[in-house]
């Protein structure tokens, strides 16, 4: 097999996997939040591993002969990120306040109650939020085939896993350091917290309002 287009591919996933977005935003919130950012960080990489499945069984270039299906799959990801992103920015006040297990709230007789973290609601909202994310729509439908080489003696699906597996492999690494940079960094703090905090939920409302009318915009051409 030719490393080349491989390693081509890996720099590219590489430098989308540093530019901050949606993923970073929901990493970080992890980070910050009570128990491990670990569930958080495998239901992203989970998300691309679909990716990979979904490009390597062929449905990748199906998808991107329908572009309007792209658009609509496109379209439910904004509109969970605008969720996800409004949930974590309703949170800001909590964040930095932590308790062994859970995060700490007041409760209305002014008690200090815990909430329990959920690692499997973790799990699952990083899926979604990877699995729905443009920015892999874009590497993985757009960037990807660019490496795969057709007349290569190693078999197209398997050019694609090796890529996709990669983008993954790299994904690991980068938003699990970001998680334990934000959880190192930013616990400590309270007011930095939840800064970060409302901040990363602001991104994800701002990414997932302009991916909504980007979309919008796209299936009304397609309409038209």
């Amino acid at each position: 097999m030719d490393f080349a287009p491989l390693l081509g591919f890996a720099a590219v996933a590489l430098t989308l996997s540093l530019t901050p977005g949606a993923d970073w935003a929901y990493t970080i919130a992890a980070g910050l939040r009570s128990g491990s950012p670990a569930p958080s960080v495998a239901g992203l990489c989970t998300g691309y591993v679909a990716h990979t499945a979904i490009v390597a069984a062929g449905l990748g270039m199906l998808l991107a002969a329908r572009p309007e299906v792209v658009a609509w799959l496109s379209v439910a990801g904004a509109v969970y990120l605008l969720r996800l992103g409004a949930t974590t920015a309703r949170g800001w006040r909590d964040a930095g306040f932590r308790a062994e297990g859970g995060a700490v709230s007041s409760t209305a007789d002014g008690t200090m109650a815990v909430r329990q973290a959920s690692p499997l609601g973790d799990f699952l909202r990083g899926a979604g939020t990877s699995g729905i994310n443009p920015k892999g729509f874009l590497l993985y439908l757009a960037v990807m085939p660019q490496f795969v080489r057709a007349a290569s003696p190693v078999p197209v699906p398997v050019q694609t896993a090796a890529m996709g597996l990669t983008h993954v492999a790299i994904s690991i690494v980068v938003y699990g350091l970001v998680a334990v940079a934000a959880r190192r960094l930013l616990r400590a703090s309270p007011r930095r917290a939840q800064f970060v905090t409302l901040a990363s939920g602001l991104i994800m409302l701002s990414f997932g309002a302009a991916l909504l009318v980007e979309q919008a915009a796209a299936l009304v051409g397609h309409a038209a």
